[in-house]
């Protein structure tokens, strides 16, 4: 059940609310519609209720808040705007990775595939997919959670009739298995034939809360459209024979409206009746169809129907959360009787951070690029006569980083910028996935790729080197420790900037910028300040901490100290410092900011 209650949306530039004091409710076992005209406020109301928008105002899922639910993605369903997700991933990737990030197993990602009838084309890319495919697999990260809630924005915009009715018969079949299902719609007869409930807003606010019979009886009106080159002839002669009829039919009283043209709308009849009409008297019939026409947004409706009495609200306060309102899964068409799903363990967000690094081929190619580059650099440095720090690190003088480490940037920086350019839309998360657990886990994968790369740059590096001109570089060279520390600490240093700020900044090429203003301006700076020299300095401080009663360890520890004192005393050491710990308390700031209050 979903309980919306006194949602208001905050003004801006003077201007009314989008969404005004908006109280309804979505009850278990039945489809609710939201309606209204395009840009009545339904969208907004959608992000008022999962948190995405600010506001007042609070929605209840069987009585809680969503930011009170251990797992929202297993409590709610959530489909808004276009499908997210990069082109250049499968559909199972897709799904697989959306479900690493809400605890899903892996499996889940075909059961729901075959639900929606995408079994077939688990392995296509989501970029060939038509409109109708997007649709289904959007409706299939809905369902990956197995939430008891649907929350739909225009689902069936855009489908073919075809679509639509398989969109509607879905909807239904949850429904009648226990669900909640609320969906927005701006057509009249949609929301009179896929709801039991309608609830409609005009500029934000309330005016009916009715039962889909009700509703239809209150706003539709059908009528049967004909096309005819004799239309004003047609015209009389329905109105003459309606006038004429004896005894008076028990229907609606027949009217017929000519616009001037060839076109008619012919009120309480039928095709039947109007085309046997015209039949008889010999008119040709170029269109005749039975449509149904949508009246006026009506004044404020109380849920039976009626207008409110004075001073009574336009909905009844919302009920309590009925004991037993769970929905189980049970057989029929939309799921299967499963067990329970596991509880997300710390490892989820590790999974879901592996299928979203390796799942698409951004990244494999930008690691392979900045290898080529290295392996160029270092080429042409050798054949200049370089030394071999620079060398096998590929780095000449003029570049402001090697291509190693620039690469481990991009690669830090596409870790959030794949999501916000193609967000894995999640009621718990936003638009993007910014939990802490989940920057965890990219600090690790993105760390592990940066090493990597870094390994693997000077190991090629060198062996190149060795086979074009036959001269034996050391991968170790003298005071080896340092130089491949601090080797390994600018590429992950890099990779880590990069990560943050686009975390951050909420894109990627945000996230390069930082990582190439560290050695630009960073460097720069905090040189300037280290320019002068030092009346103390902290040699020695290995052995003075470990001849505290606090500090103990292996004597082989203060060598690697030494190391990380001397890299930290380098500007570029500096420089990476200052800005990965402006950066982190700058994102973890966001984050706890953004949270629902």
């Amino acid at each position: 059940m979903i309980q919306a209650i006194g949602l208001t949306s905050v003004p801006r530039r003077n201007r009314p609310p989008v969404v005004d004091d908006l109280t309804f409710e979505a009850r278990p076992g039945r489809v609710t519609v939201l309606l209204g005209e395009s840009g009545a406020g339904k969208t907004s109301a959608l992000r008022l209720m999962l948190r995405l928008d600010p506001g007042r105002g609070i929605a209840l899922f069987r009585g809680r808040s969503l930011d009170r639910v251990a797992h929202p993605v297993r409590e709610v369903g959530v489909l808004l705007g276009d499908v997210p997700g990069h082109p250049g991933r499968t559909a199972r990737g897709h799904l697989r990775m959306l479900g690493a990030a809400a605890g899903v197993p892996a499996g889940r990602a075909d059961e729901v595939l075959d639900v929606v009838g995408l079994s077939g084309l688990a392995d296509q890319r989501i970029g060939d997919f038509s409109r109708g495919m997007d649709r289904r697999l959007g409706l299939a990260a809905a369902l990956l959670g197995d939430p008891h809630t649907l929350v739909l924005d225009e689902p069936a915009a855009d489908l073919s009739p075809r679509e639509t009715s398989w969109l509607h018969g879905l909807l239904r079949g949850y429904a009648a298995q226990g669900g909640a299902v609320l969906v927005t719609s701006s057509s009249p007869g949609e929301a009179a034939r896929v709801g039991d409930q309608v609830v409609t807003i005009h500029r934000g606010r309330l005016v009916a809360d009715q039962e889909a019979a009700v509703f239809a009886r209150a706003r539709l009106r059908p009528r049967v459209a004909v096309q005819s080159p004799s239309a004003a002839r047609l015209a009389h002669i329905i109105s003459a024979e309606a006038e004429a009829a004896t005894p008076p039919s028990e229907a609606l009283p027949v009217e017929v409206v000519h616009d001037g043209g060839s076109t008619l709308a012919v009120y309480g009849s039928s095709c039947a009746v109007v085309g046997e009409t015209a039949f008889r008297h010999g008119i040709l019939v170029h269109r005749l169809a039975e449509e149904t026409e949508a009246g006026p947004v009506p004044p404020l409706q109380r849920a039976d129907g009626r207008p409110p009495a004075d001073g009574e609200a336009a909905a009844d306060a919302p009920a309590g959360v009925p004991s037993g309102s769970e929905r189980r899964s049970s057989q029929g068409p939309l799921s299967r009787v499963q067990p329970p799903l596991p509880a997300p363990g710390p490892a989820w967000p590790l999974r879901y951070e592996l299928y979203r690094a390796t799942g698409v081929r951004t990244g494999w190619i930008v690691a392979a690029a900045a290898l080529l580059l290295s392996l160029l650099a270092a080429v042409l440095l050798a054949r200049a006569g370089a030394p071999e720090p620079s060398l096998l690190a590929g780095w000449p003088a003029p570049l402001p980083l090697p291509p190693a480490a620039l690469g481990a940037g991009v690669l830090g920086a596409l870790a959030f910028g794949q999501e916000f350019r193609y967000p894995a839309l999640a009621p718990d998360v936003g638009s993007v996935p910014r939990r802490l657990a989940l920057l965890g886990a990219k600090l690790v994968i993105t760390a592990a790729a940066a090493l990597l790369l870094a390994l693997l740059s000077v190991a090629l590096d060198a062996g190149a080197v060795r086979l074009l001109f036959g001269e034996p570089v050391s991968l170790l060279p003298g005071a080896w420790a340092g130089a491949l520390a601090g080797w390994i600490a600018l590429t992950l240093g890099c990779a880590w900037a990069g990560l943050l700020a686009a975390g951050l900044f909420r894109s990627t090429a945000l996230g390069l910028v930082a990582v190439l203003v560290v050695p630009t301006l960073g460097v720069p700076v905090v040189g300037a300040v280290l320019a002068p020299p030092a009346a103390r300095s902290l040699a020695g401080l290995p052995e003075r901490l470990r001849s505290t009663a606090l500090l103990q360890w292996p004597t082989g520890v203060d060598e690697g100290v030494s190391t990380a004192l001397r890299l930290m005393s380098q500007p570029v050491g500096w420089a990476l410092v200052l800005s990965l710990t402006g950066l982190l308390g700058a994102y973890v700031l966001t984050v706890v900011r953004g949270r629902p209050r």
